[in-house]
């Protein structure tokens, strides 16, 4: 039998997000609000399943096509890991071939891989164990990747301990978004142990924007929006100041750094506005080093 599904996967941004604390694995306590926005991958998942002698099916076998070439091959990648991951977890018995359409910037604190990976657990869900609820691959998809919940979830919410804690908040008030994604690279991993060691530093005020989204307010929500990482990652690629100062200087409510870096979102009331500053950017010599793309928040829980 083959049954296929396709699904798209959300980028997200980080309108605010603060680093509370360290656990003792090394783990560092986040509060971030995360926003996906509808710059997605798409991925089209087909599960063929033979009948057996003794089992329900045979085989196991998981292909990746990603035509291009920017996702690791072999079973490594997170969707494959995923996918395993599933199986394994429900007794699965399947070949499965995934065939991804890449969008999303790799390496760009816009959860790319995650969403990725969020988007093979729900697939494998729907093809081959229906009753398994969401809660339930959101408390597995942790122990592949700390943003992965989220992406399962969608949409806007707050997000707390390493990233697994999901609390649902108002939606985005309605706006476009100018995304920048520079050639320059940050590891996560690097950008974290620059921050511990690191005396002090301003925290955001997340509870403020938490009350700008109950209230509708968008430009509340634009005026406290900070990102603690960028003290690190602003600092060895001064292309994001940069990038930030031009849009700011073109109208935008706000603009700042996403994740770990070094993609850059700046928020404008209008479309047209977002177009206007998208289209001013790419006649500048930094736009010939970057991607840039004009997205919206998105609402709903998957595309």
């Amino acid at each position: 039998m083959v049954k296929t599904v396709t699904r798209n996967a959300c980028a997200k941004i980080n309108l605010g997000l603060d680093v509370t604390g360290v656990r003792e694995d090394g783990y560092h306590l986040l509060r971030m609000i995360m926003q996906q926005i509808d710059l997605h991958d798409t991925l089209t998942f087909t599960a063929r399943t033979t009948p057996g002698k003794d089992g329900p099916a045979a085989g196991g076998r998981i292909t990746l096509v990603d035509e291009s070439g920017l996702s690791p091959a072999g079973e490594d990648n997170l969707i494959c890991r995923a996918i395993r991951m599933m199986m394994d977890a429900f007794d699965l018995h399947a070949d499965m071939e995934v065939r991804l359409v890449k969008r999303i910037p790799v390496a760009a604190g816009l959860a790319g891989g995650s969403t990725d990976a969020a988007a093979a657990f729900l697939a494998v869900r729907d093809l081959l164990a229906p009753e398994v609820t969401d809660d339930t691959l959101m408390e597995m998809a942790v122990r592949l990747g700390a943003d992965i919940p989220y992406c399962i979830a969608g949409g806007t919410k707050l997000a707390e301990g390493i990233g697994e804690r999901l609390t649902a908040l108002p939606p985005m008030p309605a706006c476009a978004i100018v995304l920048v994604k520079p050639e320059a690279s940050a590891s996560t991993a690097q950008v974290y142990r620059a921050l511990d060691a690191l005396e002090g530093y301003h925290h955001p005020d997340i509870d403020g924007q938490i009350a700008a989204l109950c209230a509708g307010d968008l430009r509340g929500l634009s005026q406290r929006c900070e990102n603690v990482l960028e003290l690190v990652t602003g600092g060895s690629l001064p292309v994001i100041g940069r990038i930030e100062d031009f849009f700011i200087e073109k109208g935008a409510l706000a603009a700042m750094m996403s994740g770990s870096g070094p993609s850059v979102f700046a928020i404008f009331e209008t479309e047209k506005e977002a177009e206007m500053a998208r289209g001013a950017f790419l006649q500048t010599e930094m736009a010939a080093e970057c991607r840039t793309f004009c997205v919206k928040p998105v609402q709903a829980q998957h595309l």
